[in-house]
């Protein structure tokens, strides 16, 4: 029998329309693989701004954590079954999803291509794949949402001191269409970064990343006009960005204004996880911050299953930190994931090429995951469970 490229997978079309464009001498804009486009992108960027997205907390050792964690976690595939018929497609939050990969909250990333988060956003929707919106994002969420319109994207909430400026900006990304906030919980402090002391290198004291600090009316009805009272202005984007004394019953205070999902990301211990959907969490992400807060920190992946086995049936889990390739994919689902977060390869993408190298590199992690499924002999992810994993000690 004939097999048209309708019947074959997403992933297998994918493949099949680079091998044939190699025949005509095209080849893919973007390095493959994850080292190579770390590289370029370094090649591309500014050092210091090259050295804040792709550095990481002191020694960078959890950074390396989290792939060697990866790495010990290893696929057992079964044999011939019919995977002729796979999907990718998740179901998160009431909402069906064609994958389960969903962009990462990346801020300030007009040090990596002056269109920064629109260009991810026009990427996202084009692939259908959810982008979330750092606190931080050098464009506005304003202007960011309206590139999404209906399709689903979420908001990211940089948790600080003041309460007036939290309730203000989840209420414009409420106007703005986000669909969920999600709260990161790991940076209540400043982490130290070796390679950002040494370029003495800040974004935000260059005006990155502040587009909605800059607009958002009771940041500027505290601080009056940010050019004239530039250190006042930071010295209040501290107080807005972070807060060392919040406590879980401090939770509440963004449970009490909205009815959006709020999600907590930067869990790696079940009872944190527990704490979270006691105090109103509606979803957790596991994650560490791609290394970038703690270090000497586990490895995030292998946090996820003690944290699942507690928590799985009463929340929805996502994780983030060290996705890189559709294997890495895979053995989170297995653990016990309901979809994954990628932050660096994306925007080591838009450096290169813009909205085009987005959707390059999404692309070709969204393929991998495809033929990484078929390979394991899986069909879909209700096939995908701990017992297709090896723990190597």
């Amino acid at each position: 029998m004939d097999i048209t490229t309708e019947q074959l997978s997403a992933g297998m079309q994918y493949q099949l329309q680079i091998y044939f464009a190699g025949t005509q001498n095209v080849k893919p804009q973007l390095p493959v693989s994850f080292e190579e486009l770390e590289q370029k992108a370094s090649e591309v960027m500014k050092p210091e701004a090259f050295a804040y997205i792709a550095g990481s907390a002191g020694s960078e050792i959890t950074t390396y954590n989290n792939k060697e964690a990866f790495n010990h976690w290893q696929i057992i595939p079964r044999m011939m079954g019919d995977v002729s018929q796979r999907s990718i497609v998740i179901e998160l939050f009431g909402m069906q999803l064609p994958t389960p990969v969903l962009l990462a909250p990346v801020g300030v990333l007009s040090i990596a291509h002056p269109e920064a988060e629109v260009a991810v956003a026009r990427a996202a929707k084009n692939l259908r794949v959810p982008q979330i919106v750092s606190t931080v994002s050098s464009k506005t969420i304003e202007e960011i949402g309206s590139v999404h319109g209906d399709h689903p994207h979420w908001f990211q909430l940089y948790w600080g001191r003041n309460n007036d400026f939290t309730r203000s900006i989840i209420n414009r990304a409420e106007k703005a269409g986000y669909t969920a906030i999600v709260v990161t919980l790991d940076t209540r402090l400043f982490a130290w970064r070796e390679r950002d002391i040494k370029n003495a290198y800040l974004p935000f004291l260059y005006n990155e990343g502040l587009a909605n600090y800059f607009t958002d009316p009771v940041f500027l009805a505290e601080v009056g006009d940010p050019a004239r009272n530039k250190m006042e202005t930071m010295m209040h984007f501290a107080n807005c960005f972070s807060n060392p004394s919040s406590t879980w019953n401090d939770l509440a205070v963004i449970r009490e204004c909205t009815k959006l999902p709020v999600i907590v990301k930067g869990i790696q211990h079940a009872n944190d996880a527990k704490k979270s959907i006691d105090h109103g969490a509606d979803g957790i992400i596991v994650s560490n911050h791609g290394g970038r807060q703690l270090d000497g920190a586990i490895g995030a992946i292998d946090t996820l299953a003690g944290i699942c086995d507690e928590v799985s049936d009463k929340t929805t889990i996502l994780f983030d930190s060290g996705i890189r390739r559709g294997a890495d994919v895979f053995k989170a689902m297995a653990l016990g994931a309901k979809a994954v977060l990628v932050g660096r390869p994306y925007a080591y993408g838009l450096a290169l090429a813009g909205e085009q190298g987005v959707k390059e590199v999404i692309a070709n992690l969204l393929a991998d995951v495809d033929l990484t499924m078929g390979l394991a002999g899986c069909n879909s992810w209700k096939d995908v469970t701990r017992d297709k994993l090896h723990h190597r000690n």
